[in-house]
């Protein structure tokens, strides 16, 4: 008896769903002495963004380790890292991370 009401109001329905996007699932929060590098990419809207050794050592308030300065693997081995957590301020903040040592830069770029 009702079902030309269903047929009425279904395509409207479908038309709502179909605009909607679920939410983002809940990331894992980065805490550490490299937080404040994840916060700075994370609030980034840029896909990529590149920053001087010496602007992630003001954004950290420390320098970084001799390893970040001399060794790609230091920036994108993500095998066997001793201490992970600070290559979690770019991963956390779904980047991936290109140095360039000669130039002492490194480019973030969005993860897709």
């Amino acid at each position: 008896m009702l079902d030309w009401l269903k047929r009425r109001i279904a395509p409207a329905i479908q038309a709502r769903e179909a605009d909607f996007e679920p939410p983002e699932p809940p990331r894992r929060t980065m805490s550490g002495k490299y937080r404040l590098l994840y916060k700075y990419l994370d609030e980034r809207y840029a896909d990529t963004v590149v920053l001087t050794f010496a602007e992630i050592e003001d954004l950290l308030g420390f320098a970084l380790p001799d390893q970040a300065r001399s060794s790609e693997r230091w920036w994108t081995d993500e095998e066997g890292r001793v201490e992970p957590d600070y290559s979690e301020s770019w991963t956390l903040a779904r980047r991936t991370a290109a140095p360039n040592l000669r130039a002492g830069t490194v480019v973030f770029e969005r993860r897709s």
